[in-house]
């Protein structure tokens, strides 16, 4: 059975790298397939200031190389390769995994490709990342204390966003391509009766543009109608619409959800499919947060090595060499 690993970790950023770190320490020798643009969402960070144990904050893809490195020092061997295929035991067994056409077997595997942020999509906005253009208010709003702060989009995120960044901005103007928002109307009335906030409907953004010192400094917008532009002077942009789930790997295999987000039961990150677990990003809705996404990664973890230790393998010898003979 020397051929079968004990776990297959796929995708890294925080839960990945964490995940990797505790199995590693519980001898499971895990196997991890970090993927080329390994590091995830951090890899793309400036500052990193709100995660703890760093009084004066890190950049992110320092950050990143620490988790690399503390679960490389204990052992986990670490692949710089993409995933390109799975094929999951829907009954619990022999999961398969390939790259190219390289097959790993292995009696558990963890999910962690993690989610990206919608963008715009539009020019400037790629080259003024971190320039001004963020995704996450939550991790940024304080490089914006006393500027002018835009925020695009619609939903309950959009909203959230704008009521957060309030406290930190002279404005905050809220972009959306309707006079409708699909935000509840009690998020809407609550950034409504926010004094420096601002709705600026129905407008498009057309393109950012940088200032004298490269970093954000005008928004173009197009309205919707009359196709007239208007130039806003604005120092950060929040981008908010929205977060798409990294999961087509698994489409068909493991219970999604309508937007694609990995379903796990209750507080665990058990999947649908018996020894296949997911952490971070790629099931959280919600936090989307480096700390949380670290925490989810511990425990897939400890869930994949309380599986191992439930799982007699004898079951998976018996399951694995019967395949082998009928193959």
């Amino acid at each position: 059975m020397s051929e079968i690993e004990n776990v297959v970790i796929i995708g890294s950023g925080p839960a990945g790298y964490t995940a990797a770190l505790y199995t590693s320490r519980a001898d499971l020798r895990p196997l991890m397939y970090e993927g080329f643009l390994w590091g995830g969402l951090l890899q793309t960070t400036t500052d990193v200031e709100n995660y703890p144990g760093f009084p004066e904050g890190i950049m992110g893809p320092e950050m990143m190389q620490r988790f690399r490195d503390q679960a490389e020092r204990f052992g986990a061997r670490l692949k710089t390769e993409d995933v390109t295929r799975l094929e999951l035991s829907p009954d619990g067994g022999v999961h398969r995994v390939w790259v190219g056409d390289e097959e790993h077997q292995t009696r558990t595997v963890i999910l962690s490709m993690g989610a990206e942020h919608k963008k715009l999509g539009v020019p400037g906005e790629e080259e003024l990342a971190n320039r001004g253009i963020s995704y996450c208010a939550t991790c940024d709003a304080a490089f914006f204390r006393e500027k002018r702060i835009m925020v695009v989009g619609g939903g309950d995120s959009a909203m959230e966003e704008a009521i957060f960044l309030s406290k930190f901005g002279t404005t905050v103007q809220v972009v959306h391509r309707r006079d409708e928002f699909r935000a509840s109307q009690i998020m809407v009335d609550r950034a409504r009766e926010i004094e420096n906030v601002e709705f600026l409907t129905p407008y498009v953004v057309e393109r950012f543009e940088p200032g004298d010192e490269g970093s954000l400094s005008r928004a173009v917008l197009k309205h919707v109608d009359t196709g007239e532009e208007k130039v806003v002077e604005v120092d950060g942009a929040f981008i908010a619409i929205g977060h798409q789930p990294q999961s087509e790997l698994v489409a068909g295999q493991v219970e999604t959800d309508e937007d694609g987000y990995v379903i796990t039961e209750g507080k665990s990150t058990r999947t649908s499919v018996p020894g296949v677990f997911a952490a971070g990003d790629l099931v959280d809705h919600t936090y989307r947060q480096a700390v949380t996404a670290a925490g989810t990664g511990c425990q897939a973890a400890l869930d994949a090595e309380w599986y191992l230790r439930d799982t007699p393998m004898e079951a998976i010898a018996e399951e694995h060499w019967a395949k082998v003979r009928s193959a």
